[in-house]
C-alpha cells in the first residue's frame, strides 16, 4: 500500500485506478471509509475547537467518503451536520449514506454560523464543468463569511485536469487527496485554492497508481543520475565552458546575471559575447567572466570555431532581434546545446516552427519563455481554452523539438518525447526582475557541464528555487544569482 508523492494523474486515471484496485479484489468500501477516516483526522487535528462540522456531500463516491467522515466525526463527538445530495443506489457511496444514516438537509439550507468548519465533498476532481447555481450559491455565502473550509479531493469547482476553476469554485484551507496528486493541485490557481494539501494513503497498492502518459513533480529522481561529478584531474574546461550574449550598452545587466548564474551552476568557465560598444562597460562589472568581442556574424564564426566552448545562452537583454535570430542560426550549426530566453525568443515570435528545422535530432535546445513570451510564440496553443499548462508546454515542445521551461509559480518543464514536470517549490519572491535571466544562466551552466538538455532544465528550475528559499524575503536578482549553490 503506498501514495506517489511525485507522478500526477489526471481525474481520468485516477477512476481507472480505483476501479483497477476494485477488480483485483479490494474492497471498494474500505477504500472509501479509510478516505473518510483521513479526511475525519484532518478536521480533528488542525480544527479540535470547531462548534460544527458542516459536512456537504454530492451523489457519487466524493459524497460517500464525506458521509464516513461525517459518521467518524460524529462518533468522536463532533456537532455534525450534513448537506447535499442523496447518493445513486446501489454503490459504494449509497452504503455510506447507510453506515450513517441520520438527517440530510438540502443544500441550499445551509447558513454560515460562528465556528463552522466545512468538509467539501461535493464533487472533488469528479466533474470538469461549472457547478450548479445551488453549490454557487453556497460557495458564495461560505466566501464571504469566510467559512474554513476542508476539501475531499480537490475543492468543487476546480478542474483537477486543468487547475482552472471551472467557474464558481471552492477555497480551501486543507485539501485531503489519495493514492496520488492531480494536475490540479500544483497548477495555479489550483495549488493557491487547495491550501494545505494532504495526500494520503488508503491502501491502493503502489503498483496500480501510475499512469500511460505520466506527469511528474519536479525532483531529484528525474535529473539526479545525470548531474556532474567532480574529479581530482578536472580542469576547468572539464567542467564546461558556457557563452553568454550581452546586449548593447544600456542593457547589459541581465546577460551579466546570467552569466554569474552559469558560473555559479558549475561552468569551468563563462565568458561573454559582448557588442564592442559594450565591452569597457562589462569590463567594469566582470571579475571571473571573460569576455570576447562579437561585432558581426564573422566575429561570431570565428569564436565558434574554438571547440571548447560547450554550451551558449542568447537573449536575456539582447536586443536586436534580427541580429538574435542569424546568432542563433549560426548556433544551432554547431549541434551544442542553447538556451534562448527573453529576446531570444521573441526573436521567433509567430515563426516558432523554424526552430525544429534548426535543433534537429536529440533535444539541444532549451526555450524558457514567461506567459507573455508564450502567447507571442504559440499564440493558437495560449488561446485555446480547453488545454492545461502541461498540454500548451508539451505540445510547444513537440512542435519546436525543444525543451520548454514554461515559467511561473508553477513552471512546467517539457520534453518533445512527452514527458513533462511540474516544479511547485518556487517561492513568490522569484516574481522579481532577473529571476528569469538567473534561470537561463543556471540552465546554461548544466548543460555546458553534459547533462542531457530536459534533465537540465529540471535540475535548474530546481536550484533556481532552492536559491530563492536560501535568499529570503526582500530578494533581489543579484541576491538570487549570489546563492545558486552547484548540484
Amino acid at each position: 500500500m503506498a501514495t506517489n508523492e511525485t507522478l500526477l494523474v489526471s481525474p481520468d486515471e485516477m477512476g481507472k485506478i480505483d476501479r483497477a484496485a476494485a477488480d483485483s479484489g479490494i474492497d471498494s468500501f474500505g477504500l472509501m471509509q479509510a478516505a473518510g477516516s483521513h479526511v475525519a483526522a484532518v478536521f480533528l487535528s488542525h480544527y479540535p475547537s470547531a462548534q460544527r462540522a458542516v459536512v456537504l456531500c454530492g451523489p457519487g463516491n466524493n459524497g460517500g467518503d464525506g458521509h464516513m467522515a461525517a459518521k467518524l466525526l460524529a462518533e468522536s463527538g463532533v456537532d455534525c451536520v450534513r448537506f447535499g445530495y442523496e447518493p445513486k443506489a446501489g454503490g459504494d457511496a449509497a452504503k455510506a449514506r447507510a453506515a450513517y444514516p441520520g438527517l440530510l438537509h438540502p443544500l441550499e439550507d445551509w447558513q454560515p454560523r460562528e465556528g463552522d468548519v466545512i468538509v467539501d465533498a461535493l464533487f472533488g476532481a469528479g466533474i470538469d464543468r461549472p457547478v450548479g447555481a445551488d453549490v454557487a450559491k453556497v460557495i458564495e455565502r461560505a466566501g464571504e463569511a469566510k467559512t474554513p473550509l476542508i476539501a475531499v479531493d480537490l475543492p468543487s469547482g476546480l478542474s483537477g485536469r486543468t487547475g482552472e476553476p471551472t467557474g464558481a469554485c471552492f477555497s480551501a484551507r486543507h485539501t485531503v487527496t489519495f493514492a496520488a496528486l492531480k494536475p490540479g493541485h500544483l497548477l495555479m490557481p489550483g495549488r493557491a485554492l487547495c491550501g494545505e494539501i494532504h495526500l494520503c494513503d488508503i491502501g491502493i497498492p503502489a503498483r496500480l497508481i501510475g499512469s500511460n502518459d505520466p506527469v511528474w513533480r519536479n525532483h531529484a529522481g528525474l535529473y539526479s543520475a545525470d548531474l556532474p561529478t567532480s574529479k581530482m584531474s578536472q580542469h576547468k574546461y572539464g567542467r564546461g565552458h558556457l557563452g553568454v550574449f550581452s546586449g548593447p550598452l544600456i542593457s547589459s545587466g541581465a546577460a551579466r546575471l546570467s552569466a554569474m548564474a552559469g558560473l555559479r551552476s558549475g561552468a569551468g568557465l563563462v565568458t561573454m559575447a559582448t557588442a564592442p560598444s559594450a565591452v569597457m562597460l562589462q569590463a567594469t562589472h566582470l571579475t571571473a567572466i571573460m569576455q570576447r568581442a562579437i561585432r558581426d556574424e564573422i566575429d561570431l564564426e570565428d569564436w565558434l570555431s574554438d571547440k571548447r566552448l560547450s554550451a551558449f545562452v542568447l537573449g536575456p537583454g539582447f536586443g536586436d532581434l534580427e541580429k538574435a535570430r542569424a546568432y542563433t542560426e549560426k548556433l544551432a550549426a554547431t549541434g551544442r546545446p542553447v538556451v534562448l530566453d527573453a529576446d531570444g525568443l521573441t526573436a521567433y515570435a509567430s515563426d516558432a516552427g523554424k526552430l525544429a528545422d534548426l535543433f534537429e535530432g536529440e533535444p539541444h535546445l532549451v526555450m524558457t519563455p514567461h506567459n507573455g513570451e508564450f502567447r507571442r510564440l504559440f499564440a493558437g496553443l495560449a488561446d485555446d481554452s480547453a488545454l492545461s499548462k502541461i498540454d500548451r508546454a508539451r505540445a510547444a515542445a513537440r512542435a519546436t523539438s525543444a525543451v520548454l521551461v514554461y515559467k511561473g509559480a508553477d513552471t512546467v518543464i517539457a520534453a518533445p518525447d512527452g514527458r513533462v514536470a511540474v516544479n511547485a517549490d518556487a517561492p513568490a519572491r522569484l516574481a522579481t526582475a532577473g529571476s528569469g535571466d538567473v534561470l537561463s544562466g543556471v540552465i546554461g551552466g548544466l548543460l555546458a557541464q553534459g547533462m542531457p538538455a530536459f534533465e537540465a532544465a529540471c535540475a535548474g528550475v530546481a536550484l533556481h528555487s532552492e536559491a530563492a528559499n536560501r535568499a529570503g524575503r526582500g530578494m533581489t536578482a543579484e541576491d538570487l544569482r549570489d546563492h545558486i549553490t552547484p548540484p
